[in-house]
C-alpha cells in the first residue's frame, strides 16, 4: 500500500475520473454477467478491495458484502454490506468460515511482498465456508511486461503460476486457471460498448490475442485433502 491515506486518495483521484468510473461501470455490467456463472445466487459473496463496487453491485447473490481500505460506501447499492478495512485484517471484522465466494480484482499486486500475498490468501481461506471458492482477476506480468509497473502502487509481480502457487501455499486448491482472460486495463484495447464487451467474452479466440489478465478459481482445501489441478 502507499502508506498515508491522503497519498492513496490522490493517486486514485488522478487515475480514475467520474467519467472513467461511469465507462467502467458499463463494461463491468457485462463482465459481471459473464462471471455470474461462478457466483452462487443463493450464497454469501465478498468483494475484497471493491473500489466503487463494479463487481459486487452487478452480480446476483443472496448476501453481498464489500471491503475497501477507503470509504466507498456512497458508491454501493443498499443491498451491499460495506466494511472499511485493510484486507489483511478481515479475520477480525468479518464472520469467518461463512463466505461461499470471495472475489478479488486487481488487488494482490498492490500488496508489499509475496509473503503478504500468501497471508492475504490465508485470510481468504479462513473466511470461506467449507465448500467456498475464491475468484481472482489478476494482471499477469509475464503477459503485461514492463507496463505492469506503470502504476505507482503496484508492488508485487505475479504470473498465473505464482498466483496458483501462492493460493496453494495458503491452503487453497486450484480449480481453474484462464491464463489469458481480459486486456490489461479498460483504458487499453478492451472494447468499451456493452455489445462489444459481450461479443469479446463470447469469442474465446480473442482472449488469446488481447488477454493480459488471468482469471483464477480456487476452493478451500480441508487439512489432509489432496490437491487437484485443473
Amino acid at each position: 500500500m502507499l502508506g498515508p491515506m491522503k497519498d492513496l486518495q490522490a493517486v486514485y483521484a488522478r487515475r480514475f475520473s467520474d467519467e472513467d468510473a461511469a465507462r467502467q461501470g458499463l463494461v463491468w455490467r457485462e463482465l459481471a454477467r459473464y462471471l455470474q456463472r461462478y457466483v452462487p445466487a443463493d450464497g454469501r459473496v465478498l468483494d475484497i478491495a471493491c473500489d466503487r463496487g463494479a463487481f459486487i453491485s452487478n452480480i446476483d447473490a443472496h448476501d453481498k458484502w464489500a471491503v475497501d481500505l477507503r470509504d466507498v460506501s456512497a458508491h454501493l447499492p443498499p443491498d451491499v454490506r460495506f466494511i472499511q478495512s485493510d484486507g489483511l485484517g478481515l479475520r477480525d471484522v468479518l464472520p469467518n468460515g461463512t463466505f461461499d465466494l470471495v472475489f478479488m480484482s486487481n488487488y494482490l499486486e498492490h500488496l508489499p511482498s509475496a509473503d503478504a500475498v500468501v497471508d492475504q490468501l490465508k485470510v481468504v481461506h479462513d473466511l470461506l465456508s467449507p465448500a467456498g471458492r475464491v475468484l481472482i482477476l489478476q494482471p499477469n506480468i509475464r503477459l503485461v511486461g514492463g507496463s505492469y509497473w506503470d502504476f505507482l502502487d503496484h508492488k508485487t509481480a505475479l504470473t498465473e503460476k505464482s498466483l496458483a502457487e501462492a493460493a496453494e501455499t495458503a491452503g487453497l486448491a486450484t480449480v481453474e486457471v484462464i491464463t489469458r482472460f481480459l486486456p490489461y486495463t479498460t483504458k487499453s484495447r478492451f472494447p468499451q460498448h456493452p455489445v462489444l464487451v459481450r461479443a469479446y467474452l463470447g469469442f474465446r479466440p480473442a482472449w488469446r490475442i488481447l488477454g493480459r489478465q488471468t482469471l483464477y478459481l480456487g476452493r478451500r482445501r480441508e487439512p489432509g485433502a489432496t490437491e487437484r489441478h485443473a
